[in-house]
């Protein structure tokens, strides 16, 4: 892999990641553009212990454009876009609408390929390493930003989700604070800590789906599998067999298994819904909408987690969709919106039968 860093018209970083050493990036942003002025802020809710950001300065960002007029798509001719260059693998640059910004955070774009029409399933195993290869990068080098205490990459994919940039891409979050999300995680796991004598949620919970029906594929370094509280119709965790608390804790044999492994589930996911579930893809069903996260230990203190470090975390990615049926989707009504208590409309036994039945 190359790295090259080079800086957008409005002083933006921009990060090539290539497959060849030998590859020179030096196109320069032609675009008029202005500094990039934002007026990103975290509230504290104090009711319920957690922040919302405050940035008023999305509401003008690019929406649902026209194919010829992608941001995300290379450079070509006197058409021009976010990447400055012709063509590229991966590159990764500081989001121009960001949610987080400045002593908030930090907001990136993840562009898995120049290709607009294409897919992260439709990826080959040499480009999904090279996107773990830069989500692991941005990882390391976000965390060592003093105003980042967790780094979260993650992929929406489809209309249904809320993408407005049909181009494959995700983005990368980096909070000023741990998220809700973890921070439960993290509580949880220390009173099971102290509960058991000292026992490993993360390590407990992945023996038990091991031994269980959920598990849709399975590894010599990952399994995926549906969890038994499933929250949504079709909702895959995968982990490393080795627990570690990120990314970059991944060794030279998870790294190399992971594509296949992931691109795999990718493609199953796009199954699901064909013929047996009351609908065909190609034949009026669009892809399958989903959201793919990254779940990573925060690099900030964890005190206020009494007896739990970085080190007891279990790096994972969550992967679900929106979509329960055929031509039906799964929206957050009253319960789930109002108290976040999930009503899961598919079994999830039901659905890793499912997802092992799509097996390529």
């Amino acid at each position: 892999m190359k790295k090259t860093s080079t800086r957008l018209a409005d002083g933006r970083e921009l990060i090539y990641y290539d497959l060849r050493d030998d590859t020179v990036r030096d196109a320069v942003d032609r675009r008029p553009l202005e500094r990039t002025v934002t007026t990103s802020e975290v509230r504290r809710d104090v009711l319920l212990g957690d922040s919302v950001a405050i940035a008023s300065h999305r509401q003008g960002r690019i929406y649902h454009p026209p194919v010829d007029q992608c941001p995300l798509c290379p450079t070509t001719g006197d058409r021009l876009s976010e990447i400055p260059d012709s063509s590229y693998d991966v590159v990764v640059f500081e989001n121009r609408f960001p949610s987080l910004a400045g002593d908030s955070g930090r907001c990136e774009v993840v562009c898995f390929t120049s290709d607009h029409d294409a897919s992260f399933a439709s990826l080959t195993e040499e480009q999904a390493a090279l996107v773990l290869e830069a989500w692991t990068d941005r990882t390391s080098e976000l965390s060592h930003l003093p105003s980042v205490e967790q780094v979260f990459c993650f992929e929406n994919r489809g209309e249904e989700i809320g993408v407005t940039l049909g181009h494959p891409h995700g983005q990368i979050y980096a909070y000023p604070f741990t998220t809700p999300r973890t921070a439960l995680m993290l509580r949880s796991l220390a009173a099971h800590k102290e509960a058991t004598g000292g026992e490993n949620l993360f390590d407990a919970v992945l023996e038990r789906e091991l031994a269980g029906e959920r598990v849709v594929l399975e590894g010599e370094h990952w399994v995926a599998f549906v969890p038994y509280a499933a929250h949504w119709p079709y909702e895959v965790h995968l982990y490393p067999k080795r627990r570690v608390p990120d990314l970059l804790g991944l060794d030279e044999a998870a790294r190399t298994e992971f594509p296949k492994v992931y691109l795999e589930l990718l493609r199953r996911f796009d199954r699901i819904f064909d013929g047996r579930d009351g609908g065909k893809e190609g034949a009026g069903e669009p892809p399958t909408p989903y959201i793919s996260a990254w779940h990573q230990a925060p690099f900030g203190t964890l005190e206020e987690f009494e007896g739990v470090s970085r080190d007891d975390f279990a790096l994972h990615l969550e992967l679900f969709t929106i979509r329960r049926t055929s031509g039906k989707l799964k929206f957050l009504a009253g319960s789930e919106s109002g108290m976040s208590v999930f009503i899961n409309d598919v079994p999830p036994e039901r659905a890793a039968e499912r997802l092992r039945e799509v097996a390529s």
